[in-house]
């Protein structure tokens, strides 16, 4: 089977057995769970951007007007070429208002210290989207949130990435064992190694850490 094959197969199977658990969690891969009655109106906004810097400041401009990030999808739109597009909505009694960070590179390493640290500010992982970049290359965008009210818990992240199901398949146990839960998957082409398969996980953090 050739290594294409491998990882599409590899993707197809995590996909399956991951579902069930961001369920659980109450986790969309690209959105929110519905938390609002049936009968409640809600105003929704739209944001549009090809930058991940436009993209952040205008969900925190929505959110101090009362909106709450809803999903994100990234790609070729009418809307202006390759952009990633945001859907934020404000139920017409809320009070609630929260932040937003956005954090976007191509390097393991780099995306995993920084979900470290947003971590220990109390964000959490909300969504995520990948960007075009001006130099022609792919960045994942991982949208975190936190509210701006009450006492904030921190979070710890693990990130992991390959395109070998044995080593996915190993990893994931591991964090499992130490009591890391599955928040978001994403598969793009990026300095991360080529065309892997990205998971992002979580656990309660300890005050102090």
């Amino acid at each position: 089977m050739s290594h294409r094959l491998q990882v599409l197969s590899f993707i197809c199977c995590l996909g399956v057995c991951l579902l069930g658990a961001g369920a659980a969690l109450g986790q969309g891969v690209e959105r929110r769970a519905l938390r609002a009655p049936s009968d409640q109106r809600l105003e929704y906004r739209l944001l549009a951007t090809t930058k991940t810097s436009t993209l952040e400041r205008e969900l925190n401009q929505a959110a101090q007007e009362g909106f709450r990030f809803e999903g994100v999808m990234g790609g070729e739109t009418a809307f202006g070429g390759n952009e990633s597009v945001a859907v934020m909505s404000r139920a017409e009694d809320s009070e609630a208002l929260y932040e937003y960070k956005l954090l976007a590179t191509n390097k393991t390493s780099t995306m995993e210290r920084e979900l470290r640290e947003a971590g220990r500010r109390g964000f959490e992982v909300r969504g995520k989207t990948i960007f075009e970049t001006a130099f022609g290359g792919k960045e994942l965008v991982v949208i975190l949130e936190r509210s701006r009210s009450g006492d904030l818990a921190p979070v710890d992240y693990k990130l992991l990435a390959t395109s070998r199901t044995s080593t996915m398949q190993r990893e994931l146990n591991e964090a499992g064992r130490e009591g890391f839960q599955f928040v978001i998957m994403a598969v793009a082409e990026t300095a991360f190694g080529g065309r892997e398969v990205v998971v992002i996980l979580r656990r309660s953090g300890r005050r102090g850490l």
